[in-house]
This record gives structure tokens, C-alpha cells and sequence, in this order.
């Protein structure tokens, strides 16, 4: 509960910024998702 209040103050802070600073962050979020999911997906493979 409290990261999802921490993440939605983050999205606040950086709207308030400006629609670059926002777009800046979702593009950043984005690339965090994919690359988590490949690290993941390489460490499952080598911990097998």
C-alpha cells in the first residue's frame, strides 16, 4: 500500500513538472518493466 502512495506521489510530482517530465517517466517505467522481466526470465534459467 504504501509503495503504491509512494509511486502515484512520483507520477503527481513529475505531472506538476510538465508533460515532458511526465513522458520521461513513463518511458523510464516502461524500460524498467521489460528489463526486470529479461533478468528475470535469465536468472530462472541459470538457477534451474
Amino acid at each position: 500500500m504504501l509503495y503504491r502512495m509512494a509511486r502515484a506521489s512520483a507520477t503527481g510530482r513529475a505531472a506538476r513538472k510538465g508533460p515532458v517530465a511526465l513522458g520521461q517517466r513513463e518511458v523510464r517505467k516502461a524500460v524498467y518493466r521489460k528489463t526486470s522481466g529479461q533478468t528475470a526470465k535469465a536468472l530462472r534459467k541459470f538457477l534451474k
